[in-house]
């Protein structure tokens, strides 16, 4: 066995060499059986760590500067810093709660207490009377002077000498000492056989230009920085050794997703042909004529994209993505009409139910003029219903079937299921997405690994970096259009002490015929955030204003309750409609001009452009209100600023990157966080481009290479991206 590949050995866990926070033990009760120890082997195994190479390859996520000293008179409140001194007073307190107090002096007889809640009796020992100890952590401002809890707690002589470069911390699990964690990467480093996997024309031509070290020194700089090591660029990750790491890491996230892209190719779909334009037999013909608009030069655009992938025999893995209101129903659509032409079912998952019904009603009114059957499945249906939708789809008389997360149970069977559409897939997960993609089976006519075509739609729209990166594995179309007729919205920014004047201006938008969105966070009250309620806020509407229609939807509902609701605003039935976010997506109400969003604060900012762009449907101005309330914290602040100044989807999913980092966008799509460890789109977004070639270029010419790069930095996280 190679070393690189020698797996730890099972211990059981070591006694933690640094005084920390540690749980108390208690007496076992006499008829208590105990526990077994848990080895450390399987501690280690939870962080990934089953192998030397593991080890070496887990890289710290900070560093601690402990190569300087500060005098306790010197400590300030709030900052982190290490000190040192001679204990004089040791004891256990029991009141308020038992725990164990140890105060310590330096030479000039400034004094420090350290609190600990929970330790050790072998800590009590280590910091006995007359100990001097080296000690690091949060300097606190306590009732009797300056304090630290649970700080890190070295025994020291007078002449130890301070550490001469930063001690990285590393990610680490209860029962593992970062003590431990630093013996034992240390121990895999003198073991360890760490080549250069990178093919030398590879590394000529894509790694050699950013000047960076060998990936063995770059691995032992970064457990050992030396003692001339730019601090800050070790703590920033702009350091040398680390921009060779991220490379790497990008480099084996590119290959994974770019090979994933290719084996589907090698798996079987079904051929769709697309109809001619006078085939006035088809349906995708018929659809388009009795459309009452035309498709904008986006929507054909991406129509064409997605008819040309779904002739192929391969299946599509394409995300269509589209501002709020860019038309993308429309082209889910044509792409299920291509499957009916072709003999086959579609389905499509929508991730809630409003939004699935409003999917429904609108292909409905598309389609069966046309003679095609669109079954509804939601669990909220009555037996009666369920049973018929559910026969409906198993027969395959119903040619196109649209449901929530009700359509991936067992018990739905399709006849001859060819597409499936996932509408707001980022709010899905991997499992899911394979589920409905598995009820394809009867339609394989015989082909192995047969699976159905899959177009996923986002309305929030992927900022260009998760693009190159988390989303490399599909082909992405984009509607970058409005249809013409929406007219622009504009946003203000008012506090909620103005809240009778926002109320007054809900009566003049009604009296004038428009209607209106009031939009709150919470349905009850919260202890913990207290935020105006959807229930409280319908109840102080409706007493405000006595002459208007008003009506409350919220996800506690019965599903009836809520499409009555919905059905009445929809027919300009009710002028006010009090909600919370079940309306995000999925609701079309031109007549609706004038929206407030309650606590604005508090909503991310794909949220609040996604609420927004309920209203701007129709032909009179719109306004979005973004009522918050005060303190607004910083980011707040950047958010509801940024709805302020542009109603373009993009920079704002641009913006939200910034702010937030890609797990919005991601959403239950689990490759996510999981596959960087090291890399930050933010920072390192100058990296995906040498990183993509490079993966080009290796996949084409240097097959073995591939394998060995993914083996060696994902391991089995690549699974993630098989869906």
């Amino acid at each position: 066995m190679p070393l690189s590949d020698r797996r730890l050995a099972d211990t059981t866990d070591p006694q933690p060499a640094e005084a920390s926070a540690a749980p108390s033990r208690k007496k076992a009760k006499a008829d208590e059986k105990p526990k077994p120890a848990v080895k450390t082997a399987d501690k280690l195994a939870k962080l990934g760590l089953k192998s030397d190479i593991d080890l070496v390859l887990h890289l710290p996520m900070r560093y601690e500067d402990e190569t300087q000293l500060t005098p306790i008179g010197e400590l300030i409140p709030g900052d982190v810093a290490q000190t040192e001194g001679v204990v004089f007073d040791n004891e256990i307190a029991y009141r308020p709660r038992r725990q164990l107090l140890v105060k310590i002096h330096d030479d000039s007889g400034d004094e420090l207490t350290l609190r600990f809640l929970n330790f050790y009796g072998s800590q009590v020992k280590q910091m006995a009377i007359g100990t001097r100890l080296r000690v690091r952590g949060d300097v606190r401002g306590g009732f009797f002077g300056l304090e630290m809890v649970h700080p890190t707690v070295r025994p020291v002589d007078d002449d130890t000498p301070l550490p001469q470069a930063l001690t990285p911390v590393y990610p680490s699990t209860a029962g593992i000492s970062q003590a431990y964690l630093r013996k034992a990467i240390d121990n895999a480093l003198t073991r360890v056989y760490l080549p250069e996997l990178l093919p030398e024309p590879i590394a000529r031509e894509h790694l050699n230009p950013l000047n960076v070290p060998g990936l063995l020194d770059a691995v032992k700089t970064l457990h050992h920085p030396h003692a001339d090591s730019d601090e800050h660029a070790m703590i920033d990750g702009t350091h040398p050794a680390w921009t060779r790491i991220k490379f790497e890491e990008l480099l084996a996230q590119q290959l994974s997703l770019k090979r994933a892209h290719e084996e589907r190719r090698t798996r079987a779909a079904p051929a769709m042909p697309r109809s001619l334009p006078d085939d006035d037999a088809s349906l995708v013909t018929r659809l388009l004529k009795a459309l009452p608009f035309a498709l904008t030069g986006a929507q054909q655009r991406v129509v064409a994209e997605i008819a040309g992938e779904l002739t192929l025999a391969h299946p599509m893995q394409r995300l269509l993505q589209g501002d709020v209101g860019s038309g993308k129903t429309i082209v889910a659509a044509l792409a299920a009409a291509q499957a009916i032409d072709a003999g086959y079912q579609a389905a499509l998952m929508a991730p809630t139910e409003i939004l699935a019904e409003q999917h429904a009603r609108k292909l409905r009114g598309w389609l069966e003029p046309l003679g095609v059957t669109v079954a509804w499945l939601a669990s909220s249906l009555k037996a009666k219903e369920k049973r018929s939708a559910l026969e409906a789809a198993a027969l395959g008389t119903a040619k196109l079937v649209i449901g929530t997360h009700a359509i991936i149970q067992d018990a739905v069977e399709f006849a001859r299921l060819g597409l499936v559409i996932v509408d707001e897939q980022h709010r899905f997960g991997v499992a899911q997405r394979l589920a409905l993609r598995a009820k394809a089976q009867n339609a394989s006519d015989g082909a192995r690994d047969f699976q159905p075509h899959q177009l996923m739609m986002s309305a929030t729209p992927i900022p260009r970096t998760l693009a190159m990166t988390y989303y490399a594995d599909l082909d992405v179309s984009t509607i970058d259009e409005l249809p013409p007729g929406r007219t622009p919205i504009l946003t203000k920014i008012v506090s909620d002490g103005r809240r009778d004047e926002i109320i007054g201006r809900v009566r003049e938008a009604a009296l004038t015929g428009r209607q209106v969105y009031w939009v709150c966070p919470l349905i009850e009250e919260s202890e913990t955030l207290q935020l105006q309620t959807a229930v409280d806020t319908y109840e102080t509407l409706v007493a405000a204003l006595p002459d208007l229609r008003a009506g409350l939807v919220h996800g506690r509902l019965a599903p009836a309750e809520k499409a009555a609701v919905m059905d009445a605003f929809a027919r300009n039935e009710v002028q006010l409609l009090v909600a919370t976010t079940v309306i995000e997506v999925g609701v079309d109400v031109p007549n609706a001009s004038l929206m407030v969003i309650e606590h604005a604060e508090r909503f991310g900012l794909a949220q609040l452009h996604q609420l927004r762009g309920r209203v701007g449907r129709g032909s009179a101005a719109s306004v979005c209100v973004l009522m918050y309330a005060n303190p607004l914290s910083q980011t707040a602040r950047a958010r509801l600023q940024t709805m302020r100044e542009t109603t373009d989807g993009f920079e704002i999913a641009r913006r939200d990157l910034e702010i937030r980092g890609p797990g919005e966008f991601l959403g239950a799509r689990q490759s996510g966080e999981a596959m960087l460890r090291f890399a930050s789109l933010e920072n390192d977004g100058w990296l995906i481009d040498p990183a993509r070639a490079a993966a080009d270029a290796m996949l084409k010419s240097f097959p073995d290479a591939v394998t060995n790069h993914l083996a060696r930095w994902l391991g089995a996280r690549e699974q993630f991206l098989k869906a």
